[in-house]
């Protein structure tokens, strides 16, 4: 098969970054990559250009590094609590996953997260403290701790509250049979 170098000029992905001299078949240069000025052919005053694309290159990673540190120290003071509905035994009836916590750090944060960047082994099912990692960087790794309560606590409270005996009767039985003793009652 046919090949050709060319000179990147733009981040591809599975292919390389910007300043990479790569190896193409000539009709994905030809058809996809020159058309869209992601990268020239190699010439000699192409090669003299390199440098530039070099710094470009540096100072773009070096501007996402700053980034995903700042994120990180921002992500590492969050503090959140998730609540969890569970039965009487304290079984989870629903879990917690990674779309779950790229929906609350967008909310809390402001930022838009990858959920595939959320490293979760398995959605998480129980009541505590976790702690999960945060991709942010090849070379930047964020720690989100979170709470995990269950939402039965304040049905417990709202049971209390409830009315006793004969008014609870009342209302688990139908309208009409309601109607009918109260019918009865006032004969």
């Amino acid at each position: 098969m046919p090949s050709t170098e060319v000179i990147l000029t733009d981040n591809v992905p599975g292919l390389g970054a910007e300043a990479d001299v790569v190896k193409v078949r000539r009709g994905y240069a030809r058809n996809y990559l020159l058309p869209r000025g992601k990268a020239y052919e190699v010439t000699p005053a192409a090669l003299r250009q390199l440098d530039n694309l070099k710094k470009k290159r540096a100072e773009r990673e070096a501007r996402e590094l700053n980034e995903a540190e700042e994120l990180s120290r921002r992500i590492g003071k969050l503090r959140v609590t998730f609540t969890l509905a569970t039965g009487e035994t304290g079984k989870a009836f629903g879990s917690i996953t990674a779309q779950d916590i790229v929906t609350r750090l967008k909310n809390e944060i402001g930022h838009e997260f990858d959920r595939h960047k959320i490293v979760l082994e398995r959605p998480i099912k129980d009541t505590g403290e976790h702690e999960v990692a945060i991709k942010l960087h090849h070379d930047v790794t964020a720690e989100f701790k979170f709470n995990v309560k269950s939402a039965e606590e304040p049905r417990e409270r709202a049971a209390e509250a409830q009315p006793t005996g004969e008014q609870v009767e009342k209302k688990h039985r139908s309208f009409f049979r309601r109607r009918k003793e109260e019918k009865k009652e006032q004969e």
